[in-house]
């Protein structure tokens, strides 16, 4: 196994994790992330200390603003654009869409970073599936033609891209930790003109990377699963969970909308079985400690 880098400055980041990469000390289960945020950063954790202790993460960013947090963090960082002629065995990409005005085009290039021993999974959302009514929805739910939503659209090119060259795609249902999600969005704006009874799904940032990490493990190629923690709740449900636990110092005054669009229920029991996953937080209200 390769030694870690030794990585001191951040000027020099960049090219010295390039170069590791060009030398041919990437190690048989090395992983890049593309995007090494929140989500990114529990990935590399959870793969490095539960699974491949010794193996090197690589973090690809748009800016060197968080180099030196990534390398305290044992993550080797390098810039977007800055291109590795040495190809990973794992690569995941979880960079969100407005942070580019190619959305496809760099899944692209985050592909061809991929060896195709391993895996490559893109982490996506649960928007492209085609339900609206509050209805129920999983992995076998019809996706949103392309051409209806430019949100969508740029999501389901990106998967296609994903697809085409033997990946995965995790389509996430909404993101949320204590400080992270709807919840404090909406409790940061005190009254929302969206509708209350619009069904929503969550799934735990630690859920969502560990359910990424099951996935890698697996080494499956050309899948979409789905991750969630199948409790679905309304945007009222969600308000009064947050009020009900008392946890939260700023007071949420409440939903005005009437006429936006419903949401959809999702069931990702397929996923559970064949990855064999379970979400630490089973819903919600598990993670906040009240009853729901």
């Amino acid at each position: 196994m390769a030694k870690p880098l030794q990585l001191n400055a951040s000027s020099t980041i960049a090219n010295e994790a390039v170069e590791a990469a060009s030398s041919g000390l990437v190690g048989e289960y090395d992983l890049l992330i593309v995007g090494p945020g929140v989500l990114g950063r529990l990935v590399a954790e959870k793969w490095r200390e539960q699974e491949h202790p010794g193996c090197q993460v690589f973090g690809q960013t748009v800016s060197t603003d968080h180099h030196d947090e990534l390398i305290k963090m044992g993550i080797n960082p390098s810039l977007k654009g800055t291109t590795a002629t040495h190809r990973f065995p794992y690569v995941i990409f979880c960079a969100p869409p407005y942070q580019t005005s190619d959305y496809p085009g760099d899944v692209r290039v985050a592909a061809l970073n991929w060896n195709g021993e391993g895996s490559f999974l893109f982490t996506s959302s649960s928007a492209p599936y085609d339900c609206n009514d509050n209805g129920p929805c999983d992995e076998d739910t019809p996706a949103v033609p392309i051409g209806r939503s430019p949100r969508t659209d740029v999501l389901l090119k990106a998967e296609n891209v994903v697809l085409e060259f033997g990946g995965c795609v995790l389509r996430l249902a909404g993101l949320y930790k204590a400080d992270r999600g709807a919840h404090v969005y909406w409790l940061e704006k005190g009254t929302v003109e969206a509708r209350p009874d619009h069904i929503l799904n969550l799934i735990h940032y630690e859920d969502a990377a560990s359910l990424s990490v099951a996935i890698l493990k697996k080494n499956f190629h050309g899948r979409i699963f789905l991750g969630c923690d199948n409790h679905p709740l309304s945007r009222q449900e969600v308000m009064d969970l947050v009020a009900k636990s008392g946890k939260f110092s700023k007071k949420f005054e409440g939903f005005t909308g009437t006429s936006d669009p419903l949401g959809k229920r999702l069931n990702n029991l397929k996923t559970r079985e064949e990855i064999g996953w379970k979400p630490k937080y089973s819903s919600f209200s598990d993670f906040l400690g009240v009853s729901e």
